[in-house]
């Protein structure tokens, strides 16, 4: 899949701000679906900095809460990690715990990975999951309106770790993808599947996570140790929310602001 030319990175002075920010692409991206489509569907990712983006959408002191459309949105998650939805580590019980139960979302929109099953069945299921919600056919594969990532300081994304099989998957779109590195099972969506996303958007933070960016924007294409680098969407819609730490070592060196960079 092509790489697109730019990435639109938006720096933000601070992690709060950072999350404001994507709390403000979950809401305009959600609008803006429903009223062209009906509906909107959205895949989320676990992580500190969604966590900080739900609570704020779940705040009534925030405008976000009446602006969603809540009724009209399908809620999926990139990825989960093979544990039951009651475990700490859980993407679910995150998401579940700082906006879930405190948003008028339908239960029935709420499309959980089942992480407590063998990974293989789980993954099955929640592709089957995703062909009943877009009603696929064939060898159709969905777009989703928006689908928020994070990075880890080994560059990967989703649960697409580097130098796993998972890497290597261009049919599926669910996968049961065993992790060596951290001895476990992880249930995630293919990157073709993230990169036909309507709106691809990395939500990364810190100054641990500054030296790895720029080797997945800047360094040479080695996506089997920087599986990042597979997201370029083919919509071209692709965004980088940052805090000034995470962005140091970017051109403009962190400060705040909105500017364009060319992918290698």
């Amino acid at each position: 899949m092509p790489r697109p030319a730019t990435a639109s990175l938006q720096v933000s002075a601070t992690p709060a701000e950072v999350a404001l920010a994507a709390a403000e692409l979950f809401t305009e991206s959600i609008v803006s679906a429903v009223a062209a489509r009906g509906q909107a569907r959205v895949a989320i990712s676990g992580g500190s900095t969604p966590k900080a983006m739900f609570a704020l959408l779940a705040d009534p002191q925030h405008s976000f809460l009446a602006r969603v459309p809540w009724a009209s949105l399908q809620l999926f998650w990139v990825d989960e990690r093979c544990v039951p939805p009651t475990a700490d580590d859980s993407n679910f019980r995150m998401t579940n715990e700082a906006m879930l139960s405190k948003v008028p979302l339908p239960p029935a929109n709420v499309h959980r990975m089942e992480g407590e099953l063998d990974p293989a069945v789980a993954a099955a299921r929640y592709e089957s999951a995703i062909r009943n919600a877009f009603k696929l056919e064939g060898a159709e594969t969905p777009t989703f309106d928006l689908i928020l990532l994070g990075m880890g300081d080994d560059g990967h994304t989703a649960s697409l770790f580097p130098h796993t099989e998972a890497l290597d998957n261009m049919i599926d779109i669910v996968i049961a993808n065993h992790v060596p590195q951290k001895d476990t099972w992880r249930i995630t969506l293919t990157w073709p599947v993230i990169n036909q996303g309507r709106t691809v958007a990395f939500l990364i933070e810190g100054k641990g996570k500054d030296e790895v960016l720029q080797r997945v924007l800047q360094g040479p294409y080695d996506p089997e140790t920087l599986p990042s680098q597979l997201i370029r969407p083919s919509s071209k819609q692709l965004t980088f929310l940052l805090d000034s730490e995470a962005a140091k070592l970017l051109p403009g060196g962190g400060a705040p602001g909105t500017t364009t960079l060319e992918l290698a």
